[in-house]
C-alpha cells in the first residue's frame, strides 16, 4: 500500500466515493475517511424514500463503507437494523474491493405519523432492536457477527459500543448526511451526500489501548467508550476530531485529504492509497432463477400472474420477469 505525507497540494484528492485510509504515528492513531456523493445519490434516488428514511440509510452506507473497506480478504460486509420502530429494517453491505448496495423497510402509517409529530432522530425511526455487523468470507468459511442492541442510541454511538464491546479498541466516528444543490443542473438540483470518519486508537504497546486494561477490568468505566481517560495521545486525537463540523464531512470544497489536513497537519498525518466504492447490485437473472427453482409447485402456482413469475430486487429495483411454465 503506497502511503503520502501530507503537503497539500502536492498530490491527487481521492475525490467523492473514495475512501481514505491515515494515520498519525505520533498520536498512535489510524482510520478511514470517506466522501460519498454518486453512488449514494444513486441507491437513494432509485427508491424515492421519504427524506428521513434516506437520510438514515446514508448514515448505514457511510457506517458500512468506513467498515467494509478495511477487509483485506474477499468477502462481503454486511450492516444490518433489526428493530421496532417505523423505520424496521436498514440493510447495507460492501462486497469487496468497493461494490455497494443497500435498502430500507418501513411502515408508512407509522413512518407518517412519526413526521408529524416531528419524531424523526435516527434513534426515534428506528425504536429499540439489534444492529448486526457481519463478515462473510464465502460459503465455505465460517461466517464471523457482532450484535448490538440499538437503545436509543445514533449509528455512531452504536458503532462505538461495537468495538468497545467486540474487540476493545477505542474507537472515535463521526457520521454526516445532508442534500446539497449541485450548480449547474437545470438551475441547481438537489443530490445526496454524506461522509464519514472512523478514528482508533493503536499504540504500538498493545497494552495502552486495551479497555479491558483500564481501571475496573471491564472496559465499562465512564470514559464514553473512547479508551484510557488519561492517555494524552488518544485524547488530543479526540479533542482534535471534536473540532470538526458536521457539514466539513461532506463538504465537496473541503475534500477528504484537505479535512484531514486541517485536522492533524502539526502531527505529522500520513494518507495512503484507498479503494473506490460503487453503486454495484450483484443480483442477477441467473441468481434469481435458481431460487425459484428451488419453488415448490404451489409456490410457483401463488407466485405467478398473467404466466409469468415478476420478482424485483429489493437492493437495485430491477425487475425479472420468468416464464411459470420454464419453472414448473
Amino acid at each position: 500500500m503506497s502511503e503520502q505525507n501530507f503537503r497539500l497540494g502536492e498530490f491527487g484528492f481521492a475525490g467523492d466515493d473514495h475512501v481514505v485510509p491515515f494515520d498519525v504515528d505520533t498520536l498512535d492513531v489510524r482510520g478511514r475517511a470517506v466522501q460519498v456523493g454518486p453512488m449514494l445519490d444513486q441507491i437513494l434516488s432509485r427508491h424515492g424514500y421519504p427524506e428521513p428514511v434516506s437520510h438514515l440509510l446514508a448514515e448505514t452506507i457511510v457506517l458500512t463503507v468506513l467498515l467494509g473497506s478495511s477487509l483485506k480478504f474477499e468477502g462481503k460486509f454486511i450492516v444490518q437494523t433489526r428493530s421496532d420502530g417505523p423505520v424496521d429494517m436498514l440493510v447495507a453491505d460492501l462486497t469487496t474491493p468497493g461494490s455497494v448496495r443497500a435498502y430500507a423497510r418501513y411502515d408508512e402509517d407509522r413512518l407518517r405519523e412519526a413526521i408529524e409529530r416531528g419524531e424523526i432522530s435516527p434513534e426515534q425511526l428506528l425504536g429499540a432492536g439489534v444492529l448486526a455487523l457481519t463478515i462473510d468470507q464465502g460459503a465455505h468459511m465460517q461466517r464471523y457477527q457482532g450484535i448490538v442492541q440499538l437503545d436509543g442510541s445514533t449509528l455512531e454511538d452504536v458503532a462505538r459500543t461495537y468495538f468497545r464491546q467486540s474487540e476493545q479498541i477505542p474507537t472515535e466516528v463521526r457520521l454526516g448526511v445532508a442534500r446539497i444543490i449541485v450548480p449547474g443542473e437545470s438551475g441547481g438540483a438537489e443530490r445526496w451526500r454524506a461522509g464519514g470518519l472512523l478514528m482508533q486508537f493503536l499504540p504500538s504497546v498493545p497494552e495502552r489501548g486495551r479497555m479491558a486494561d483500564l481501571p475496573g477490568g471491564d472496559g465499562d468505566e465512564d470514559d464514553g467508550g473512547n479508551g484510557h481517560p488519561e492517555d494524552n495521545a488518544w485524547q488530543e486525537a479526540l479533542a482534535l476530531l471534536s473540532t470538526v463540523e458536521t457539514d466539513e464531512l461532506l463538504d465537496p470544497s473541503v475534500g477528504t485529504e484537505r479535512l484531514l489536513y486541517r485536522l492533524f497537519h502539526e502531527q505529522g498525518a500520513r494518507v495512503y492509497e484507498g479503494v473506490d466504492v460503487v453503486d454495484d447490485c450483484s443480483c442477477s437473472r441467473d441468481k434469481i432463477r435458481a431460487i425459484l427453482e428451488g419453488f415448490t409447485a404451489e409456490e410457483i402456482e401463488e407466485s405467478t400472474e398473467d404466466g409469468e413469475i415478476r420478482v424485483t430486487c429489493e437492493f437495485c429495483a430491477k425487475e425479472y420477469a420468468f416464464d411459470a411454465e420454464e419453472l414448473g
